[in-house]
């Protein structure tokens, strides 16, 4: 990395903007408090980055990797650091020119044990429908004959551990409140006074009486779009924002809520015009974000089936699948969405669709099913003039048109049942798109990842050019990403299964690598992308058992098969039964992949965010691999910030990473504006070249093996804009006409800044 781009953009004392250069995020735990973040905030500014983007910091269930689980929304959580390790935390930011950003968790709560940690549900559950707290729940008491289903119990209920001590109820190792007066009542009309009913957890499929998140009992659902609710549940967030410890948000699963527009107008007047706010909001391919939210954006997963998207070969993805149909006997991906959808619906929201049903009516059930089932995208929203016709037609054609239009008329007459439909198919397409189809579908692993489209994962660089435009021009300041704590498999694993699309003969036979010829694909790829890294073997038999639970096929998380899954860890383990890495005529073309979608990330518009570890090579599976402790490549920036020559992908990821990042910070009027710029000759096919305002080019290879097996560039050119261009990080110049046989000689990806722009 040349001197000439370092030394001045190193500075730490950048002003903070109001919208973010960029976000570099941090999974917080226990292990890794506010303190251990703080250690990092000075590297992290010296990245470039603008902005730190924290995991949930509010009060959790204890020992909690991940936050999610609120159990309090006035505390900022103890075993993190409290509100004084969070605040030192801002200000060490801030002394390096770093907002803060943080997630946070509006549409639900623990049910945490022991219970009363959450003190609003711990008051509902001892007072019933009178609490004071009884609306900050969506219950179905009448479903329950009065009382809150609990699924808690490993086990059904045995009345014998039933016991009254100090004032609670207690059920072996679980403690209840106790309703008043009912303390000395016999067993069993002790159990029927109580305003709750403990069950197994198993009961809950069908027997569920409250809204909860997706298919997880321990997480119930807050009315957030109650205006007292929202107070109480948003006034340490916005303290923290108003005392400028915070200046921006993510949203966390936003389709939750019954009404997200109006949510966000309420979130809005509470922070102000100058708090960057992002949603968590999964768009299907041709769908957009309503104009009227007053966010910034998404937080970027349409950014990623772009940026995949353009570097996936059609051609191979189609024979990926011919080959993985031909060897596992499986259905097509519309086939398999389409079972998995239904398969969810009708068991695992069992109990959800049975609540939708019976507020219905026996007439019109069948057509609530089969709308849930057609419904295109993930959610309807309040006002929208009607439901899409294909979904109607679709539901029509098995439930008849006359119950689907009642349903319908339902959906626009009754606001409670349209908020419950709609809350029910976002967690139904989450559940059983992401959580099932996208593990039972695996010609090409590297496209079944959020926000992706399994069925037609390749995306040309004309449809990356029209995707970025319109970013640009409606959405220029919303979030992007690549890897997250989401995410099946992070950037740099899925660069390396991707470039099974340009040799799919790679996956003709995939060996023995599982039980069944399924299991051996998904191992087979799964290997490759992950290649060498420590602690391989545990990592892929962790990630692959996972796998197949989450596919449902052979075992699951609740009826787990003991001899198949014995199998998938033993072919994980066994020597030479998956292949240690990529083949040696495919590691060229990884390398090309992980820096081209490196550079498109970062300069393309929006505002990107690096996950943790991600500015280097970062290899991670789905969780818990990739909320492992982020390893930073501190050496390598020494050595590059003192001017040595990136060697190995890693250090060019990091290279490039960091040149970019702190151009963003301190040059943001590059940034701006989007023109494509198109290649003429032989391989034009293979630039994916961009223009950001008038001094900055971004240039990237895509299908470089399919590109070097038709004999390279030759004399394909890039015409580019007047005046003189200077490669960053590395300081070659061009200008004209360029031969991409010479920009690209020893790099796949390269951004060029203009003369004018680097003086």
């Amino acid at each position: 990395m040349t001197q000439e781009y370092l030394s001045s953009q190193a500075e730490t004392d950048v002003p903070t903007s109001v919208t973010p250069a960029s976000t570099y995020r941090l999974q917080l735990c226990p292990e890794f408090p506010f303190a251990a973040a703080e250690a990092e905030v000075a590297y992290l500014a010296s990245l470039g980055v603008s902005h730190l983007h924290l995991s949930p910091v509010l009060e959790a269930v204890p020992g909690s990797t991940h936050g999610y689980d609120v159990t309090d929304h006035t505390r900022v959580r103890a075993e993190l650091g409290g509100e004084r390790g969070l605040r030192a935390l801002a200000a060490t930011a801030r002394e390096h020119g770093l907002g803060v950003v943080l997630d946070i968790v509006p549409n639900h709560m623990a049910v945490p044990s022991p219970l009363r940690l959450n003190r609003p549900l711990w008051e509902v559950l001892r007072e019933g429908p009178a609490s004071p707290y009884a609306a900050w729940f969506d219950i179905d008491w009448e479903a329950g004959d009065g009382q809150v289903l609990l699924p808690v119990l490993a086990e059904p209920l045995d009345p014998a551990e039933v016991k009254v001590v100090g004032g609670v109820l207690r059920c072996g190792e679980h403690e209840f409140p106790l309703r008043e007066g009912a303390a000395a009542l016999e067993t069993a009309e002790l159990l029927a006074a109580q305003w709750y009913r403990p069950a197994c957890w198993r009961e809950a499929r069908t027997a569920l009486n409250y809204r909860r998140f997706f298919t997880i009992s321990d997480l119930i659902g807050v009315r957030v779009e109650d205006p007292e609710v929202f107070t109480a549940t948003h006034a340490k967030v916005l303290e923290l924002v108003r005392d400028g410890v915070v200046s921006g948000l993510r949203i966390d699963h936003v389709d939750g809520l019954a009404d997200p527009r109006e949510y966000l107008r309420r979130l809005r007047a509470g922070v102000g015009e100058g708090c960057w706010i992002v949603v968590e909001k999964i768009l299907a391919p041709r769908e957009r974000l309503p104009a009227d939210w007053p966010v910034a954006g998404t937080t970027g997963y349409d950014a990623l089936h772009r940026v995949d998207g353009v570097f996936a070969d059609p051609v191979g993805v189609d024979e990926l699948a011919r080959l993985y149909r031909e060897s596992t006997a499986a259905p097509s991906w519309e086939e398999t969405a389409a079972a998995a959808t239904r398969e969810v619906l009708t068991g695992d929201l069992a109990a959800e669709l049975a609540t939708l049903q019976r507020r219905a009516g026996a007439d019109l059930a069948a057509a609530v099913r089969e709308l849930l089932i057609a419904y295109p995208v993930y959610r309807p929203y309040p006002g929208e003039p009607d439901m899409p016709a294909r979904a109607l037609e679709q539901a029509a054609s098995r439930a008849g048109a006359h119950a689907v239009a009642g349903v319908r008329d339902l959906v626009a007459r009754d606001p409670a049942f349209a908020a419950r439909f709609a809350q029910t198919s976002a967690a139904l397409r989450a559940k059983s798109l992401e959580d099932r189809a996208f593990y039972r579908w695996a010609p090409l692993l590297s496209a079944t990842e959020v926000g992706g489209e399994p069925g037609r994962p390749a995306v040309s660089v004309a449809g990356f050019h029209a995707y970025c435009a319109d970013l640009e021009r409606d959405w220029p300041a919303s979030g992007t990403v690549l890897s997250t704590h989401d995410t099946k498999r992070s950037a740099d694993v899925r660069a390396r299964i991707s470039t099974l699309s340009q040799a799919p003969e790679h996956m003709a036979g995939p060996g023995d690598g599982g039980p069944d010829p399924r299991a051996a694909w998904v191992a087979r790829q799964t290997a490759l992308g992950l290649g060498e890294v420590p602690e391989r073997g545990p990592r892929l038999s962790a990630a692959l058992l996972k796998a197949a639970r989450e596919a449902g096929l052979h075992t699951s998380w609740t009826e787990p098969d003991e001899r198949y899954e014995a199998g998938i860890t033993e072919a994980a383990s066994r020597p030479g039964a998956l292949p240690a890495d990529l083949p040696p005529e495919l590691r060229e073309a990884a390398r090309a992949n992980l820096l081209g979608m490196t550079l498109l990330h970062l300069a393309m518009p929006g505002v990107p965010e690096v996950y943790q570890g991600e500015e280097s090579e970062y290899r991670a599976l789905v969780d818990p691999d990739n909320r492992r402790p982020a390893v930073h490549p501190r050496e390598a920036a020494a050595l590059l910030e003192a001017g040595g020559t990136p060697r190995g992908v890693a250090q060019e990821k990091l290279a490039l990473t960091t040149a970019l990042l702190r151009l963003r910070r301190s040059r943001p009027d590059l940034f701006a504006g989007y023109a494509p710029l198109a290649a003429r000759g032989p391989a034009a096919d293979h630039c994916v070249a961009f223009a950001r305002s008038t001094g900055l080019i971004a240039v990237a290879t895509r299908l470089s093996h399919r590109l070097a097996g038709a004999g390279g560039w030759r004399d394909t050119l890039l015409p580019l804009p007047a005046g003189r261009w200077t490669s960053l990080p590395y300081g070659d110049v061009h200008e004209g006409e360029v031969a991409l046989s010479v920009l690209l000689a020893d790099r796949p990806a390269v951004v060029l800044i203009g003369s004018e722009a680097a003086g």
